[in-house]
């Protein structure tokens, strides 16, 4: 089978590994070096150096609908394409360039989590299942019709950084079947149902705040789903200063009582008050300082002649 592979980030390793000791890969593509950091240093993509490393064929188009792009795809006479969070919308000559098909790995059951954050809101929905598919790639996001999917549980304190790279793994087994299956006419695609389809919206740094109005079950949630960005924060109301605080790591109690918008000191504790439960603070970094654990910041409180309980809000 001769195969171009199209990702960029870390999640596109494992398949781009197992596909690479089955098949032929032609040609890798994926996004193009970029200036990152305060001195601008050009950084390429995991999926470029991983390539690299397998002496593969790598291409990094701005764009592919840029003049020539397509011609270039197209000499390498592909039998599949296989994109996993490449970055780039394929237009229907692109999809319709290989023999067998383009397939996408997305990390969610669809149609539950059509989108770009699929495994964020997973975890921010408290959704106890998750899981990866295989899908014909068609113009409209998400919508083609599934070829194979595979369940993971969601654990109660799983953290999208866990969830990522569990279902990255199981991508990377289940395109080999999905492939196998095309290519020897065993398997075909089933519609999607779209009355079960739900958005994963792409996340925004005003996701941030922690709103004291929300229950400590939800809160916590929202910790474990958007750290590390767009991260999760509160801010800490002194007098007529304010410091905004991140959050890092907390635990739910749902049988605590707590106030809403005070940041408080329970047996060592350092809980932030919610509607309904109280969210222990556990792991936390105040602007402009280092990472700590609660007793650290409130022995920096205490020395600092400030003392609980203290307002907090969202922004």
């Amino acid at each position: 089978m001769r195969i171009v592979f199209m990702g960029t980030p870390h999640f596109s390793l494992p398949a781009l590994e197992k596909i690479h000791a089955r098949h032929e890969i032609v040609a890798v593509y994926t996004q193009p070096d970029r200036p990152v950091g305060r001195g601008l240093e050009m950084k390429f993509s995991v999926v470029k150096e991983r390539a690299r490393a397998l002496g593969l064929e790598v291409r990094q188009p701005e764009k592919l609908t840029a003049p020539g792009e397509y011609e270039k795809l197209a000499e390498l006479r592909p039998d599949v394409i296989v994109v996993v969070a490449y970055g780039q919308i394929l237009r229907q000559n692109v999809l319709d360039l290989p023999k067998v098909g383009c397939i996408n790995i997305h990390s969610s059951l669809l149609p539950r989590w059509r989108g770009a954050a699929p495994i964020h809101h997973a975890v921010l929905a408290g959704d106890t299942v998750s899981g990866v598919t295989t899908m014909k790639m068609v113009r409209e996001l998400d919508a083609g019709d599934i070829y194979e999917q595979i369940e993971t549980k969601i654990g109660p304190r799983e953290t999208v950084g866990s969830l990522h790279d569990r279902l990255s793994l199981l991508g990377g087994d289940l395109i080999l079947t999905t492939i196998d299956g095309l290519a020897g006419g065993t398997l075909r695609g089933i519609q999607q149902d779209v009355t079960k389809v739900t958005i994963a919206h792409k996340l925004t740094k005003e996701m941030e705040g922690l709103d004291p109005s929300a229950s400590a079950v939800e809160l916590d949630r929202k910790v474990r789903a958007l750290n590390p960005w767009p991260g999760t924060s509160f801010v800490l109301v002194l007098g007529e200063k304010t410091e905004r605080i991140k959050v890092r790591q907390t635990e739910f109690h749902t049988t605590l009582a707590s106030h809403p918008g005070r940041l408080e000191e329970r047996a060592g504790m350092l809980i932030f008050g919610t509607a309904q439960g109280a969210l222990e603070i556990v792991k936390l970094q105040p602007e402009g300082k280092k990472e700590m654990d609660a007793s650290q910041f409130l022995n920096g409180l205490r020395g600092r002649g400030i003392s609980l309980p203290l307002q907090v809000r969202s922004s």
